[in-house]
């Protein structure tokens, strides 16, 4: 089920990021690293091209099929009808190989952002299959949202967000920056640059906020890339914790000491954010055992 919200005020910020962390921890554990590294490339803007000239239905349905073979699904087969309703879109989720898709009526005119709705519903039974789900409707549909954007597709959720004086549209549950932020990481980790695709301004705004995010975490102790005030801090943290059995993440960094013996520090990895242990011991190479990051450190 995607969201939207036409003329309605939007929210921003990050609210929802330890659901959108949680998200991408539990999409390499299901996946794999391996078949994460396989969504390298995103759904390009040719792929969900649809002009007032195509046919509707079939613009859609080819739409769909675009979608269908991004997230390697040969056997699914997309039915989709328009309807009106309150959300942006709804699939039903069955055994298949038929999935039934209903997007809302004001998509027949705005069908731009066609693509959006259909990568979000599309990626809802990829997850099903999957059996990989969150308790809880807003949980699950933030894990729906992160993994559309961190396979390839979401950056048409994030495109479709504009606010043009009295008229605003967002689709999905992640804000604009959230958004921003799980593109980032995925632009990172894939060596792969979505802001050229933009259309919208405001997207690219809310991209560029959540890849500053993202940069800033790259840089959080004890990554050696921390800077001069936050490796004080780590310091002094280190020597706190020296004798302590264990200690509780640093609310702004992440870090947790845990002894007795040698000391050991666990921080959060910056690009898939499983939780990772180090002894302390200065300078050292970790690499994350989920996602394959090679990390240097300053313990």
């Amino acid at each position: 089920m995607a969201t939207g919200t036409p003329g309605g005020e939007i929210a921003h910020g990050y609210p929802h990021l330890d659901t959108v962390r949680a998200s991408l921890t539990a999409l390499y554990r299901r996946l794999s690293h391996d078949t994460v590294s396989t969504f390298n490339a995103s759904v390009l803007p040719i792929d969900v091209a649809f002009d007032d000239a195509e046919d509707l239905h079939l613009g859609v349905q080819r739409v769909a099929r675009a979608m269908v073979r991004h997230l390697r699904l040969p056997d699914a087969r997309m039915v989709v009808s328009f309807r009106t309703m309150e959300h942006a879109a709804h699939v039903e989720l069955a055994a298949g190989p038929e999935y039934f898709i209903e997007l809302n009526e004001r998509f027949r005119t705005h069908r731009k952002d066609i693509g959006a709705a259909l990568a979000h519903e599309v990626m809802h039974v990829y997850l099903h299959r999957l059996d990989l789900a969150f308790p809880g409707t807003r949980d699950n549909e933030i894990l729906t949202d992160t993994a559309t954007a961190y396979l390839g597709a979401g950056w048409l959720l994030l495109d479709a967000y504009r606010e043009h004086g009295p008229f605003s549209q967002k689709l999905g549950y992640l804000t604009p920056e959230e958004f921003g932020y799980v593109l980032a990481l995925r632009a990172e980790f894939f060596g792969e640059d979505p802001s050229p695709w933009f259309t919208s301004p405001q997207a690219y705004d809310a991209y560029t906020a959540g890849r500053s995010r993202a940069r800033q975490e790259a840089r959080r102790p004890p990554l050696a890339a921390a800077g001069w005030a936050a490796g004080r801090r780590y310091a002094r943290a280190r020597r706190a914790a020296h004798d302590a059995q264990r200690t509780a993440p640093d609310r702004e960094y992440g870090f947790a000491f845990e002894g007795p013996g040698p000391q050991r520090v666990s921080f959060p990895c910056p690009a898939c954010l499983q939780r990772i242990r180090v002894p302390v011991r200065g300078r050292l190479q970790a690499r994350c055992g989920l996602c394959h990051t090679l990390l240097d450190c300053d313990t």
